[in-house]
Formats: structure tokens, C-alpha cells, sequence
């Protein structure tokens, strides 16, 4: 708290945060739910779909966990990781450069602190992006830059890059050339590159490739790490399932932070990841599923006189009718249906929304009727 009076809101460390964006949503949420046919929450990509079975059996075996996990993770845990990390791929990590994260969100927001960046420093990222990039920045003390070209810092050298590709909010995928120029930028600079990845299985009308593949990074991971999670893939937010790897220094002092902070994904947890991971079976379904919801939601808003744009991958269709954004979604909860504004994500989504696809077949359709009415 500094040497600020307790209780004083100048010293707590949520004034240098922000407010959460969310709550502002609260008026257009409850007008939205006040609909006679109930509210259809696209709000937020949160999973609704249940958790597979051969997922929740893992658990159970594993239920009897009685001792203190190590943070570091368990070793089948972790080559379970590398394993799908091959499937896209990505070769020649060790298990040393892969640790599980306890949800990729925590990671996402202390991930500058962990690796010492602080004030002073300049945390990079882009120009429409998840909140959280720029709370983590703020929480190390360190400036928040929303930019996407590199070349506008000048002279200046950041002390952490984040990539986002496909990007949440706008679903755009990165090609190879972009993403390798990246690479290579920030290591003739010595910055490092942070890659949060965890759309990469969740594509239609692009192919993701990993800032770790080979074409990308020269076969070499130096300086980088690329954040991963099972939330969308496997619906598996309830669980907090996720994994970062990557260059191996930066793996060793990331465990170093996290063991003296008791940072440490539960046994049970970290068995049922590993099952998730080597069952591509209900990853496919999934993917069906929301590839059907995406489809009945983007026909539906187009006819309704809205633009899609990029929305080539995630869980999101970035959509427009060329107006402020917070019109959009006033007329949007006038017909049940609430969606997230663009500029939560920065200056530039001023005029878009975000829709998430991730409620049910039966809310979807509803929305469908009330876009065509």
C-alpha cells in the first residue's frame, strides 16, 4: 500500500487497474434480461457446453490426491503438453520449457511482475486486444502501449511484446511472414515475445500456426513463450487448465516466481488436462458445434445489416453497422441480446462489438429470430 493512509484509493493497487470493464454492461444486461423470451448472453466466451466425459473419468481417478502437487507440474502432464503442442507442429522442446498454469488469465495478468518488468519498462501489445494485457503491464508498474506496428515505438525498446493471433476480439489470424518479423525484431533487441495462442485450434476460415513452429521461430524457442489453454478447446474454464512453454530460461525463472508463490495447478487438474489434451475425439465435436453457432449468428446479423470483419478464427464475430459501439449494443439488449462493446479492447473497436458464439443451439437460435424480426 505504499505510504498512503489505509483505505485511501490513491495507494491500492486496483486504482492503477481500472475499473473492470464488464460492469459497465450492467444497465444493457439488465434491460436484456428483462426480454419475455429470456436474454441471450453473448457477452462473454464463456463455455456452456458440458465438460466430456472421458475428461470428467480423469478426474474422478485422480480425486484421491491427498499431498502437495509440485509446481512445476507432473511429468506426463507436461509431455502431454509437447505432445499437442507437436500435433501443431512445434518440435524439439524438453519438458523443461513447459510448466501448467492454474487458468491462462492469471498467467496473462502477472506474467510482466514474474519476469521483473517494472517501471520504467513498456509493455507492448496490440492495438485491439484483451484487457488484460495492459492491467499485467500496470500491475508491474511498468506502460501499457496498444500498438500494432513496432516501428511507431521509435528508438525505444520494450521489455515484453504480446502477440495475440487468432486475436481475441477480432478472430484475426497472423501469417507466418507477420509473425516471423516479430520473431525477429524482438530478438535483435533482446525483448521478449509472448504469444497467447489460446484460439489456435479455434479456426474457420484460416490456419493459426504457433509463434513456436519452426517456420516461425528458426527451430529455436530463445526469447520466446506462448501461452495455451483448454477453456474454449475442451470446455474446461471451470478446471483452470492451461500451460505456457517456451525458451528455457524464461520457463526456469517463471517456476523460480511461481514455487515461492505457491502458484501450483491441483493433481486432479493436471491429470484431466493431460487426458484433454490426447483426446482430439471431443475437441472435433466441439469444434462442429460452435463451427453450426457461428454460421446461424453470422448469416443472421449480415441480413440484419451488420459487417463481419476478419472473425476468420475464435469464438467471436467482430461485427459493425458503422455507429458508435455502445449504440450497437443498446439496440442489441433492446431485443434480449447482449454482446460486448469494441471499446473494451481499445480505441480502435470503437465501432464494432464483439459476439461470442459460445451459448447454446437453443439461445442462438433465439437470437437468430430476434435479429430476423
Amino acid at each position: 500500500m505504499g505510504s498512503s493512509t489505509p483505505g485511501s484509493a490513491p495507494g491500492r493497487v486496483s486504482s492503477r487497474l481500472g475499473d473492470f470493464p464488464w460492469d459497465s454492461l450492467t444497465g444493457h444486461a439488465e434491460r436484456a434480461r428483462a426480454h419475455p423470451d429470456a436474454i441471450v448472453d453473448l457477452s462473454v466466451g464463456t463455455p456452456v457446453d458440458p465438460t466430456p466425459e472421458v475428461i470428467r473419468h480423469a478426474l474422478r481417478e485422480a480425486a484421491d490426491a491427498p499431498g502437495y502437487p509440485q509446481t512445476v507440474g507432473r511429468e506426463d502432464t507436461r509431455q502431454a503438453c509437447l505432445e499437442w503442442l507437436g500435433g501443431h507442429g512445434v518440435t524439439g522442446l524438453g519438458l523443461d520449457q513447459v510448466i501448467p498454469v492454474i487458468g491462462t488469465k492469471e498467467l496473462v495478468g502477472s506474467l510482466a511482475l514474474h519476469l521483473g518488468v517494472g517501471p520504467g519498462d513498456t509493455v507492448v501489445f496490440p492495438e485491439l486486444a484483451y484487457p488484460t494485457y495492459a492491467v499485467g503491464a500496470r500491475l508491474a508498474g511498468a506502460r501499457p502501449v496498444a500498438t500494432d506496428g513496432l516501428t511507431s515505438l521509435g528508438p525505444e525498446t520494450p521489455a515484453m511484446v504480446w502477440l495475440n493471433s487468432p486475436s481475441n476480439p477480432t478472430g484475426r489470424v497472423l501469417p507466418v511472414e507477420h509473425l516471423r518479423k516479430v520473431v525477429d525484431w524482438c530478438r535483435e533487441r533482446g525483448v521478449v515475445l509472448v504469444s497467447d495462442e489460446c484460439y489456435l485450434e479455434c479456426a474457420w476460415e484460416a490456419e493459426p500456426i504457433s509463434v513456436l513452429h519452426p517456420d516461425v521461430c528458426g527451430g529455436s524457442a530463445d526469447g520466446i513463450l506462448a501461452v495455451h489453454s483448454l477453456s474454449k478447446r475442451s470446455n474446461l474454464a471451470g478446471y483452470r487448465c492451461g500451460f505456457v512453454a517456451g525458451d528455457r530460461d524464461l520457463i526456469g525463472e517463471l517456476l523460480a516466481v511461481r514455487k515461492n508463490l505457491g502458484l501450483i495447478m491441483p493433481t486432479p487438474q493436471q491429470v484431466a488436462m493431460a487426458t484433454a489434451l490426447r483426446d482430439s475425439e471431443h475437441a472435433l465435436s466441439q469444434h462442429q458445434r460452435y463451427a453450426q453457432r457461428r454460421a446461424a449468428l453470422r448469416e443472421a446479423l449480415i441480413s440484419a445489416g451488420f459487417r463481419i470483419d476478419h472473425s476468420e478464427a475464435s469464438l467471436y464475430l467482430w461485427a459493425t453497422r458503422d455507429e458508435d459501439c455502445w449504440d450497437t449494443v443498446s439496440w442489441l439488449a433492446d431485443r434480449g441480446i447482449l454482446v460486448a462493446p469494441g471499446s473494451f479492447y481499445g480505441a480502435a473497436g470503437g465501432q464494432h462489438v464483439r459476439v461470442a458464439f459460445t451459448a447454446t443451439d437453443e439461445r442462438v437460435a433465439a437470437a437468430v429470430r430476434r435479429l430476423g424480426a
